[in-house]
């Protein structure tokens, strides 16, 4: 495939112009005239999910410990235990803004009305609505319909209801999915399906029906018509047809969106997250088969050699036969709880006495390299987001609940083997879950959920939207005495950015919320 690094080095220019404040890039007057708008497209593709500052800051130090999935390394304390820390609130929205957005809004216009770039401009526009789906979702109410445009320098972009917005993302999503017409132009170099069209309209049509579960809560009537329709145009049918950005396998950085940006996150500190409790017991209490594939215990280096990750010894097997896995206590420190064992032997016959930090397990390491896709969305959440819809609202969908449960399930073990030397869940062990585990009368939101919730690991923004929306799995709130919060968080605080520079409309969206507050719920997140 097309090396990522030149989609840096075409749109070096963009993702620099003026400064990364909402305001100041948000003037034309150094605006380009000659940037190729495919080009454009490819990187809000790839920043997504490899730029390091928004997957360290945002999914890794607080949305994966708050979701209780994995903790324990110091800064992965701040979403555990609630610590509010405003630069990492702040950081998708004055990142995105000043990169991706800004590529992707000027992407769409350049290729508005073009007649041999109609698919280039649905590709783009489905984009766009996928970028500003994580920024609304985690703020609220945003710039949408100004943003990214050119001003004379002193207009400021106004903040758009997040009724309007997705409102707009549906109109969107079903006019580029229509627009896509396989005689028409070329993409063949963008980075998730190289220019397919019949992919590209089943991830609109699947995007449609995420965004569409979103107003469960809020607006029922709207979700049940969106729903529908996106079953109707064509939703993913198998893992082939999963969205993800296949990373490259060399160095990260933060200038650098080539390596899996969460991969990164987890392996510049040096120390790695453990897997919590709530995450341990969700996969062991139902005999899962990935509890097998995804947590393991490694001898670790002394000291701690992030680089060499992928080197470490895997004693699991050893661990399990004389204290179990013993998952951290949300909110813990990987100091906390102080494991012992007696010595094990190593792969190279010498006797090992385990610290406590090799003892404790964490994710499968493979799962964690440069070159690990992202994946962006899955067939497994498609089906697992019939299955809500369909127990939900009595929709008829193609099957009952429990066929698109089992199907989500099924699709969610499979994936595993997509990552570089990923575990590989049998056809038995599927099965025997699936016999052991059928959606149980009065549960089955829970259970479909909470299995949404183990699909989704390490796509931190997509965990937090699924559980707000839906409520599972039901997670105890693990304040500390560092704790800003005593609850779970609903939403991330506007930048001060924002404050300072466009003053008016971000005061107007904040009193509508009734404050910018983390503890306040966006539109779509009701009780």
């Amino acid at each position: 495939m097309k090396k990522i690094k030149y989609i840096l080095l075409l749109t070096l220019g963009l993702s620099t112009i003026g400064c990364k404040k909402f305001g100041d890039m948000n003037t034309d007057q150094t605006r380009s005239t000659s940037l190729d708008p495919a080009a454009q497209l490819m990187y809000a593709q790839v920043y997504f999910s490899g730029d390091l500052g928004i997957q360290e800051r945002s999914s890794y130090f607080m949305l994966i410990p708050m979701m209780q999935q994995f903790a324990g390394a110091f800064n992965m304390s701040f979403g555990a235990v609630y610590k509010k820390t405003p630069s990492y609130l702040w950081r998708t929205f004055d990142e995105s803004y000043a990169n991706d957005v800004l590529n992707i809004v000027d992407a769409v216009d350049r290729t508005n009305g073009v007649a041999n770039k109609t698919n280039l401009n649905a590709m783009a526009r489905i984009m766009k609505v996928y970028t500003f789906a994580r920024l609304t979702d985690l703020y609220g109410d945003i710039p949408y319909f100004e943003a990214g445009k050119g001003y004379d320098g002193t207009i400021r972009p106004k903040y758009d209801a997040q009724k309007d917005i997705y409102n707009d993302f549906f109109k969107e999503l079903a006019v580029a999915s229509a627009q896509l017409d396989p005689s028409k132009d070329q993409v063949p170099n963008e980075y998730f399906y190289k220019g397919n069209i019949t992919a590209w309209k089943k991830f609109a049509n699947s995007l449609r029906l995420r965004l569409a579960l979103r107003l469960a809560k809020r607006d029922p009537e709207k979700a049940k018509t969106e729903i529908q329709a996106a079953y109707t145009a064509g939703l993913f049918t198998s893992n082939a047809d999963i969205c993800m950005t296949r990373h490259e396998n060399i160095p990260n950085s933060y200038q650098d969106q080539r390596p899996n940006g969460i991969s990164a996150a987890w392996n510049v500190k040096n120390e790695m997250g453990r897997v919590v409790n709530t995450f341990l017991s969700a996969l062991t209490t139902t005999n899962d088969p990935r509890v097998n594939a995804l947590i393991r215990c490694y001898k670790e280096f002394n000291p701690v050699a992030p680089t060499r990750f992928l080197e470490r010894e895997d004693i699991t097997a050893q661990v399990k036969a004389r204290i179990g896995l013993v998952g951290a206590v949300p909110g813990a420190y990987n100091y906390d709880n102080v494991l012992s064992s007696a010595a094990i032997t190593l792969a190279d016959g010498s006797s090992y006495t385990p610290r406590s930090i090799d003892l404790k397990p964490q994710l499968n390491h493979n799962l964690l390299r440069n070159d690990a896709p992202f994946f962006h969305i899955t067939y497994a959440e498609v089906e697992l987001l019939l299955a809500d819809a369909t127990q939900r609202f009595g929709l008829n969908l193609g099957g009952t609940a429990q066929d698109h449960y089992y199907k989500g399930v099924e699709a969610a073990m499979q994936q595993l083997s997509l990552y570089p030397n990923g575990p590989v869940i049998t056809a038995t062990e599927i099965n025997n879950f699936k016999t052991a585990n059928p959606l149980v009368a009065g549960t089955e939101l829970q259970q479909i959920n909470t299995q949404i919730w183990i699909a989704l690991l390490l796509n931190g923004n997509e965990t937090y939207s699924n559980w707000r929306r839906s409520g599972y799995p039901i997670l105890i709130p693990s304040p500390n005495s560092e704790s800003v919060s005593q609850t779970i968080p609903r939403r991330y605080e506007y930048p001060i950015s924002e404050k300072q520079q466009n003053t008016v409309n971000v005061n107007a969206a904040i009193q509508i919320l009734g404050g910018d507050d983390w503890n306040k719920r966006v539109w779509w997140d009701q009780e």
